[in-house]
């Protein structure tokens, strides 16, 4: 397992190397969904048994994805 960031790794073993979160087998793509969906950051930390530093990382790196983000528009 390799830590890519703040509470986040990867592993092969593990969702097939997709970003989770560290300690656990819940994907980042999964936190990001339900809050996009409308869960609130309390409903994702009881279902998911994750903490509130948890929810926080995975927004954390999604945001840090989409800041390094190379797609622009172009006229």
């Amino acid at each position: 397992m390799v830590q890519i960031a703040p509470r986040i790794a990867v592993d092969p073993e593990i969702r097939s190397g997709r970003p989770v979160i560290l300690g656990t087998r819940v994907p980042v793509e999964l936190v990001i969904g339900k809050l996009a969906g409308g869960m609130t950051i309390d409903a994702v930390m009881v279902e998911y048994e994750l903490s509130r530093e948890d929810v926080l990382a995975a927004l954390g790196y999604a945001a840090q994805l989409l800041a390094n983000d190379l797609t622009r528009a172009v006229a």
